[in-house]
């Protein structure tokens, strides 16, 4: 039975076309150029950051997958030194071959090297099956992110404001006064 091998690589700036197909969705909104662009300056950095990597796998020779590693602390309050393994991705085709794993193994590693007690990582709240993959492994909710545009948060707040605080009628006083000038007008 042959079995194939996955190796780990630090990524290359060749690599920045295959890091914004990998990485699509975590991307900043831009066309494809723009993408890739960031992911140059992004790899450039890495490569001379000692506290960050962007680590490839490849499987049977053929990109399988990323991760970007970088040592931060847990959080801006909590000042424990962590290795954070973002976007760690595996094209579908690869999934189940132990890429996955390796990607992992390669934040471990990196912890390690760096002396750094605690390693952490997010999946897509939507992926099912990369929130399971990490649980088996060990890695346990610490918090959730929640994300949204400026614009849309701020009208949310600002429907939530009691309507004396809005400056404005409430919505019953403008429909009575609508009606008002309805009838008015219709007398006339």
């Amino acid at each position: 039975m042959h079995r194939s091998v996955v190796t780990l690589r630090c990524a290359e700036l060749t690599d920045a076309a295959l890091l914004a197909d990998l990485w699509v969705d975590d991307l900043r909104r831009a066309d494809r150029h723009e993408q890739v662009a960031d992911l140059e300056l992004i790899i450039k950095a890495a490569a001379q950051s000692p506290e960050e990597r962007i680590v490839v796998a490849e499987y049977d020779g053929n990109p399988a997958a990323a991760v970007f590693l970088r040592v931060t602390t847990l959080s801006p309050l909590n000042l424990d030194q962590t290795v954070q393994a973002l976007s760690p991705h595996v094209l579908p085709k690869y999934r189940r071959h132990g890429v996955g794993r390796a990607l992992m193994e390669a934040a471990v590693t990196f912890a390690e090297e760096q002396g750094v007690g605690h390693v952490a990582t997010a999946a897509t709240s939507g992926s099912r099956d990369a929130n399971r993959f990490m649980a088996r492994l060990g890695l346990g909710p610490q918090a959730v992110l929640r994300v949204a545009s400026t614009h849309a948060l701020r009208a949310r707040l600002t429907a939530l404001r009691p309507a004396h605080e809005r400056g404005g009628r409430q919505l019953t006083q403008v429909l009575a006064a609508r009606r008002s000038q309805r009838r008015s007008q219709a007398t006339s």
